[in-house]
């Protein structure tokens, strides 16, 4: 449930670095208030339950572990807790591995020295030129913290012009959460919406310490009463693949086939690409905007 004051604390807390210990007890509570009894195979005794989801001692003991050191862990405090236990754990839970993965990062945290989270990402020259090939081809490259790196003619056709917005502002959280534009270009803008604060939630898990991440964070709670919503539900998740559904103010409705791939050299960084289904309208719709070329960024949401 969402705090009446969870705008100011979170305006309080912006910039400054996230709670580990915090972010571990808040999602451990929320993947085990998910659960039922009867999801994980045990009886329900009576019908009145204090907690939503699965208790504390139902867990440990699906998890084989003392309900006290179970109890420790919820509350925070990941030191010294053992690879085997997590795998339990979340085994317990049912994680996914997206989930699985960040509660490891959040109990554990990496002993070998971080690298700076906040340093200027760089795109390698390579990867503009082939941007710049993908001819037709609606093509960016996004960052940590939902940032937007690079991008080629088409993509500016397809999402608006982002070399018209200041920097900090090409960003696709700041896009959808706060240009009302962005929700008349996603059709099904809750679930845009949602994948993006499950993928500031893995970079929150690997990266507690970026103090830009934190500022964005706090920046959106406080503006958005729809990002504190999904923030507050600890989600995450890592998808690659999908198909996205877009109203343009040019062609009208599109369906496209979207496709993510981790750069090797650069796990922070992907590569996004679009592309329509061979003889479909959309694909027709793709053609008209790749003929207007830049007139066509006019009429889209950042220009």
């Amino acid at each position: 449930m969402e705090h009446r004051d969870s705008a100011p604390r979170a305006a309080a807390a912006a910039g400054r670095p996230l709670d580990r210990r915090a972010e571990l007890s808040e999602f451990l509570r929320s993947r085990r208030a998910r659960l039922k009894p009867e999801d994980v195979g045990l009886p329900e005794f009576g019908r009145h339950r204090r907690v939503p989801g699965l208790r504390r001692e139902e867990l440990a003991q699906l998890a084989g572990v003392s309900v006290a050191y179970y109890t420790r862990l919820e509350q925070g405090n990941g030191r010294n807790v053992s690879a085997e236990v997590l795998d339990s754990i979340a085994r317990a839970l049912r994680l996914s591995d997206a989930e699985h993965a960040h509660l490891t990062h959040l109990a554990k945290p990496k002993s070998h020295k971080k690298k700076p989270a906040a340093r200027q990402q760089q795109v390698r020259g390579a990867l503009r030129q082939l941007l710049d090939t993908m001819d037709g081809v609606p093509a960016y490259i996004v960052g940590r913290r939902s940032e937007i790196l690079a991008w080629n003619r088409m993509a500016a056709a397809l999402f608006g012009d982002w070399a018209e917005l200041p920097a900090a502002e090409r960003n696709w959280a700041r896009l959808t959460f706060l240009r009302p534009e962005y929700r008349e270009l996603f059709v099904d803008w809750e679930q845009k919406a949602i994948d993006i604060v499950c993928a500031l939630r893995m970079d929150a898990g690997c990266c507690p310490d970026d103090p830009r991440l934190s500022a964005l964070v706090g920046e959106l709670s406080v503006k958005s009463e729809e990002f504190r919503r999904l923030w507050a539900t600890h989600d995450v998740k890592e998808k690659s693949h999908g198909v996205k559904r877009l109203h343009h103010p040019l062609v009208g409705d599109l369906s496209l086939n979207w496709e993510s791939f981790r750069l090797a050299g650069d796990a922070d960084q992907c590569l996004v690409t679009y592309h329509a289904e061979p003889g479909s309208p959309s694909a027709d719709s793709l053609r008209l905007l790749a003929s207007w070329g830049t007139d066509a960024t006019r009429a889209v949401p950042s220009a």
